[in-house]
This record gives structure tokens, C-alpha cells and sequence, in this order.
């Protein structure tokens, strides 16, 4: 099995140097917990995702998903998730350990650490994660010591550290997703990383930094630093050099609690809202062989599909995904539970089919991915989008619909589940 290898300055390998940091997220600090009767959806739902990526792209492409801070916060907000906050970065790295858990030969993947405590566990984890692969767990661990030193003590921009994960293939490539906190805005930063990048921890492993200034940020991994570091090394004095920002993939989350025409692309609302029309409820349903599958579950499906086959340009409006099957805190509108079950059920079919080689089940969801950027070339008229969440949050008690404060009261309407929603369908070319 190849592996790259750097030689830290004790001398000690560190398993796939060739890393760096892919993106950075800024958010509203967001408390509270996330209730078990939605946790225990997103670990199936976040699991039978990571299933079919592994069936389309393999675990690197996997991991390559997770380091796109973009791309992480769809996935979040496709699972239900509050869609601008900082528990998005603590939800989905839990649902996924939770789901993936005792899998890791089967599927390629491991999920390690976490928030607090269960971030200090990393190292041994990764430990014992090499004892059952082959691979240099002690490697692994001093990677991930590494990765959260450099942006806790190499880099200081003013946020503390206090969830670390670390997610690693059975070929040693890995992704590091951690987070700090800025209690004094009551904000948080997320920094992704991914072992693909440059040679080296301590000069320049960032493909980028940035974030709203707080101030003059120390950042002692630019080149420019490397007498300060050595005269460190030497025990000389402090540093004399504070150094530019770098750019990158940045996320920048507003504090309001409502997904307003602002935080999504219209457009690519009214595609999606359309391909659903045109490939449900009826030719769906008999494609993935679910029978009783319509348009709303055709809807979030098409979400899904994105998520699955999207390039990463497609994740520039998080927002746009907390649609499929809404946010726990009633933003957009309570989550769908009846909706969100069939979602699962009809992915993990397709997912079972496609490990017997029965793609074409799979595949129905590419073509609906298909079909949205076929229509939203064509598209025209624009979708309202304080309408369609209106109409959303109506109809939430005939989808099971519940947020933390418990389940969707509301004006009941008698509609079957998926019921065709007139008011929601846009016309095309």
C-alpha cells in the first residue's frame, strides 16, 4: 500500500503530507442539542448518501465532498438541519460517525473525533483504527495533533478550537473538518482540510484563510515567517512578522433565522421544483420500483440527487437545500417527517440495487439531477419563495411535519402525502 510521508522535525513520519487547508466557513454560534427523533434521521440519511457517493466517486471522492466547506453545509441542510448555523459542523460529523460506525472495512471510511471530549479521543481512535487496516494509526495521529495546532496556535485569528473530525480512508487519505469559537460575536469558523495539497505543515499548507477581520491575524505558516520560525525552533524571541491573508473557498452564514430570496438562486429553485413535476409522481415511483412515491418526496429526491452528482459551483446557496426537508428550529418550515423517511427509504433501495448491479436505480437519480440543469436553462418566471414556504408550512401536518418544539400545528389540510402542490409549480420554455 503507497503512502506519502513527511518526516516532522523529531523524525517521526506523518502519514499523507501532501495536505492542506480547502476552505473556511463563518457562522452564527448557534447552542442547544439536536432531538434524537432528528439525529437518529440524519444518521440514515447522511450514511445512505455517503453510499452512493462511494458507489459514484469511491472514498476520496468522499472525502473530497466534506473538505468543500460549500458542499458540507447542502449536506447539513439537506439532512434537516438548522441551514446557517454552526451546528450544522457538529450534526453531520456526529450523524456520520453514528451511521458509518463498525463499517470502516466494508466502506472504506472512519469518522473520528468530535466536539469537547470527544475531540481529545481523535488520536486513539485513529490508533485503533491502523491496528484493524494495516495502516500507521500513530501516523494518523500526529497528523491530526498537527492539523489542529496549526490552526490554533500557527494561525490565530481569534476563534478557539473545540471540535476537531477527522474522517480517514483505508488508503490513509483523510479529511479534517474542525471548528473554533468567538464568543465575544457569538460566532463560529469552520476549516476544512484535505490530504492533497502541499508538502509541508508549517510553511504554507493552506490553500487559503479568510474571514470578517477581528483584528491583526499571526499567521507563522507563510514563507515569509520561516526565520521567525526558526529562530522559535532555536528558542529565540517572538515572532516580528504579522502576514497577509490568504483567499479561499469561504462560506459566509447570515444570523437571520428565515431562508429569505437572498439566500438562494431562484432559479435553480424553480429547476428543481419542475423536475420533479415532469419525472413524478408516476413514472418515479415505477422507476424506483416505490410505489407510493410523488411529487413532494420527487422534490426532495432531486435535492438529494444534487448533493450526490452536483459540481462544486452548485453549493453557493446552502440555503436552497434546507427545501428538501426543512430545519429543525421551523426554518424554512418544521421538517417533513413522513416526506424525510421516504427519502431515506427510496435512496437505501437504490443503493441496495446498485451493489447487486442493478444501476439503473441509481441512476434514476442522476437523471433527475439531469433534468433540473436541462430545465434551468430554459427556465422562465421566478418562483416565490415566501409562498412556497407558506404553502410548506400549511400542508406540515400532513407530512408529520415537527421542529424542537414538537409536532407542525397548523391549518390541517386533507391531502394524501404527495399530493400534487399546484401553487408550487413553475411554468417552463
Amino acid at each position: 500500500m503507497s503512502r506519502s510521508v513527511l518526516r516532522h522535525a523529531s523524525g517521526a513520519s506523518i502519514l499523507n503530507a501532501r495536505m492542506g487547508r480547502s476552505g473556511s466557513a463563518d457562522l452564527p454560534l448557534h447552542g442547544g442539542r439536536v432531538p434524537e427523533w432528528l439525529s437518529s434521521r440524519m444518521a440514515r440519511l447522511g450514511t445512505v448518501i455517503v453510499e452512493a457517493l462511494l458507489l459514484e466517486e469511491g472514498p476520496h471522492g468522499v472525502l473530497r465532498r466534506l473538505a468543500h466547506p460549500f458542499w458540507f453545509q447542502a449536506f447539513g441542510c439537506v439532512m434537516g438541519m438548522d441551514w446557517h448555523s454552526s451546528g450544522i459542523t457538529t450534526s453531520v460529523l456526529g450523524a456520520l460517525k453514528r451511521g458509518l460506525a463498525g463499517r470502516d472495512k466494508e466502506l472504506g471510511l472512519v469518522v473520528c473525533g468530535g466536539r469537547g471530549a470527544q475531540s481529545r479521543k481523535t488520536p486513539g481512535e485513529l490508533v485503533a483504527f491502523g491496528e484493524r487496516t494495516g495502516l500507521d494509526g500513530a501516523a494518523l495521529a500526529r497528523t491530526s495533533r498537527l492539523v489542529a495546532k496549526v490552526d490554533s496556535a500557527a494561525v490565530q485569528d481569534g476563534f478557539d478550537l473545540y471540535l476537531h473530525g477527522f474522517v480517514a480512508a483505508t488508503d490513509g487519505a483523510w479529511v479534517v473538518v474542525q471548528q473554533g469559537m468567538r464568543a465575544k460575536t457569538a460566532t463560529a469558523r469552520r476549516y476544512h482540510w484535505l490530504s492533497e495539497s502541499v508538502k509541508s505543515f508549517v510553511e504554507e499548507p493552506h490553500t487559503a484563510i479568510e474571514g470578517q477581520p477581528f483584528g491583526a491575524i499571526v499567521n507563522l505558516t507563510d514563507r515569509r515567517a520561516a526565520a521567525s520560525r526558526d529562530a522559535q525552533v532555536a528558542l529565540a524571541s517572538d515572532p516580528d512578522r504579522i502576514v497577509r491573508e490568504l483567499r479561499s473557498p469561504h462560506l459566509q452564514m447570515p444570523a437571520h433565522h428565515d431562508v429569505r430570496p437572498t439566500d438562494v438562486f431562484l432559479r435553480r429553485v424553480h429547476a428543481t421544483l419542475a423536475a420533479a413535476a415532469e419525472n413524478g409522481p408516476a413514472d418515479f415511483a415505477d422507476l424506483l420500483l416505490q410505489p407510493g412515491v410523488g411529487a413532494r418526496t420527487v422534490e426532495a429526491l432531486a435535492a438529494v440527487a444534487e448533493i450526490v452528482h452536483g459540481a462544486p459551483c452548485r453549493f453557493a446557496d446552502p440555503a436552497r437545500f434546507s427545501l428538501a426537508h426543512g430545519g429543525k428550529d421551523w426554518h424554512p418550515f418544521p421538517v417533513p417527517l413522513r416526506v424525510y423517511d421516504r427519502t431515506i427509504s427510496v435512496l437505501k433501495h437504490a443503493v441496495e440495487q446498485a451493489r447487486l448491479g442493478r444501476e439503473e436505480r441509481l441512476g434514476a437519480l442522476r437523471r433527475l439531477d439531469e433534468q433540473a440543469r436541462r430545465i434551468e436553462s430554459r427556465a422562465t418566471g421566478r418562483p416565490d419563495l415566501e409562498l412556497l414556504i407558506e404553502t410548506e408550512r400549511e400542508r406540515s401536518p400532513s407530512y408529520g411535519g415537527r421542529d424542537v418544539s414538537g409536532p407542525a400545528r397548523g391549518r390541517q389540510l386533507a391531502l394524501p402525502l404527495d399530493a400534487p402542490l399546484g401553487e408550487r409549480r413553475t411554468s417552463t420554455v
